[in-house]
């Protein structure tokens, strides 16, 4: 659970994103902060993830206490990572203040057998960001079961058959009608979003996107 509440900051973007892959609030106070959750829902590897989790005690050269809260604490599959989610121009300017409190984060990781890194926009604004973006909420319906079985089936199984095709190929192999086309097309977003059918998704998703067969 987060054991330091967000603050409401007019300067920055702060909110709470609803993700269900969360432990407690999953608060940001910042649009790279929200960008990150949104990768970390969407990444078929996280198991849960925590916000503003762990208070790490530190000690200065002049022996004065400080606290650093890190930003988030991911459980994967196979491994426990705390990040720490910055801009790269706000690590260049304030290196010097912000380095002995990722020592300290380092140092407490490693005696916990965990990972500490940084992460800035580089790793996070990227075309995968995007398409996560796009599919969630496509993810979030179906699992809420707002998509039609028989239409998962009926799409699941002519791209087996096919085993290659686009998003807009497939659907009027499927239909002529646009109206049913129309009412395919959020289902394999979502057949997409749920890696139950293949695509790049470090590449943009479009209607012409190739997508494959997985078994």
């Amino acid at each position: 659970m987060p054991i330091r509440k967000i603050p409401k900051n007019y300067r920055n973007i702060t909110g709470i994103a609803p993700h269900n892959k969360a432990v407690g609030a999953a608060a940001y106070e910042s649009s790279l902060e929200r960008d990150f959750l949104t990768l970390l829902a969407f990444n078929q590897d996280v198991q849960r993830f925590e916000v503003q989790p762990l208070a790490i005690e530190w000690f200065d050269t002049a022996g004065k206490r400080h606290v650093y809260t890190p930003d988030v604490l991911v459980h994967y599959q196979c491994d426990v990572i705390v990040y720490e989610v910055k801009y790269r121009s706000d690590l260049r300017e304030n290196w010097q203040q912000l380095k002995p409190k990722f020592q300290a984060a380092l140092r407490f990781c490693k005696q916990n057998g965990w990972r500490f890194k940084l992460i800035t926009e580089v790793e996070i604004h990227t075309d995968f960001l995007r398409n996560a973006q796009f599919l969630l909420p496509y993810r979030q319906h179906g699992l809420a079961g707002k998509y039609s079985d028989p239409y998962m089936d009926l799409l699941y199984e002519t791209l087996r058959e096919l085993k290659q095709s686009t998003p807009n190929a497939l659907i009027q192999h499927i239909f002529q009608n646009e109206d049913n086309q129309a009412k395919l097309l959020p289902v394999l977003w979502y057949l997409i979003a749920t890696q139950q059918v293949g695509v790049d998704l470090n590449q943009p998703i479009t209607m012409k996107s190739t997508i494959w067969f997985k078994k």
